[in-house]
């Protein structure tokens, strides 16, 4: 179920934006951030992951604060997950948090909590192919035009209010794997370009539309 937010996120004035990101696996992604975000304008404050992952690696070598809110399917509670999960990010108090890689559908209490301030990266041009199959959806089907989405979370999956999108072409001869690939060297530069945008100029979401302000 998708939703909508009426909110703004200004541009933080006299300091960097405050960023926590979530991840769940490889955490190239990740890297992305550590390598790419401009710390005067974007600080990365930490990386939290729903299990041990490569992700959480990358983060403790590049000498960032981690953590772990663990989800173990048919075992763990969702609704104590979501609570946890939210406890987890109020105590970095961050002005947004990046879903990047992060394999867990985050549950309304916690979209709730932070209405309008989570967003997530997706290789598809939504609202084409959501769900966790998108790269094989879109070679199933034929297109000739795939990309790569940064957008609002909501309550739905990959449904909410989209933020920024880079097509990418399919070739022939792509297979799932190349064309992921493909689409992952899109991700990791847009979510940093995105990132760094919001910072200078802030967030305005009204409905389904989400827009970085101009400054011009």
């Amino acid at each position: 179920m998708s939703q909508n937010f009426h909110t703004t996120l200004p541009a933080p004035q006299g300091r960097p934006l405050r960023i926590v990101a979530l991840a769940s696996g490889s955490g190239t992604l990740v890297q992305a951030l550590i390598d790419n975000l401009d710390s005067a304008k974007v600080e990365l404050l930490a990386i939290g992951a729903d299990r041990d992952c490569a992700a959480l690696e990358r983060a403790e070598k590049a000498g960032l604060p981690t953590f772990k809110v663990e989800y173990i399917p048919k075992v763990t509670d969702r609704g104590q997950w979501n609570r946890d999960l939210i406890a987890a990010l109020e105590s970095w108090d961050a002005d947004l948090i990046v879903s990047a890689g992060f394999m867990r559908i985050i549950g309304a209490d916690v979209v709730e909590r932070f209405p309008g301030r989570i967003i997530n990266t997706h290789p598809a041009l939504l609202p084409s192919f959501p769900g966790a199959q998108a790269v094989v959806d879109a070679i199933e089907y034929g297109v000739k035009v795939t990309g790569s989405t940064v957008h609002v979370v909501d309550a739905g999956v990959d449904s909410g209010p989209i933020v920024a999108q880079e097509a990418v072409n399919v070739h022939p001869s792509d297979k799932v794997e190349s064309l992921h690939e493909k689409i992952k060297h899109v991700e990791r530069r847009l979510i940093v370009q995105v990132l760094h945008e919001i910072a200078g100029n802030g967030l305005t979401i009204e409905g389904r539309k989400a827009q970085i302000s101009s400054n011009d």
